[in-house]
């Protein structure tokens, strides 16, 4: 698979530039389990197993927050005027 990203133009972005399109400005909602937690927030305190959650990250996939609703993860996109689209 080609690392770059062909734009209409002819010009190509690489995975850098590709991730950073929409930093500051979008971020996306994914439903995740409570056992994906640490590949996502290796800081987190251990959580049971098998809970079904949701991660807010930022247009280049770092994570943002995570909480139990999606309504919760919105909310806070929106206090920080990030456009949100979701992840399935």
């Amino acid at each position: 698979m080609n690392s770059n990203s062909k734009l209409q133009n002819g010009e190509f972005l690489d995975k850098a530039e590709l991730a950073a399109l929409g930093e500051g400005q979008m971020a996306y909602v994914k439903p995740i389990l409570s056992d994906e937690i640490t590949r996502l927030f290796p800081q987190a305190p251990e959580i049971q197993p098998g809970l079904k959650l949701f991660a807010l990250l930022s247009a280049s996939g770092e994570p943002i927050v995570l909480t139990d609703t999606r309504d919760a993860a919105v909310a806070n996109a929106w206090a920080h005027d990030l456009e949100t689209v979701s992840l399935h």
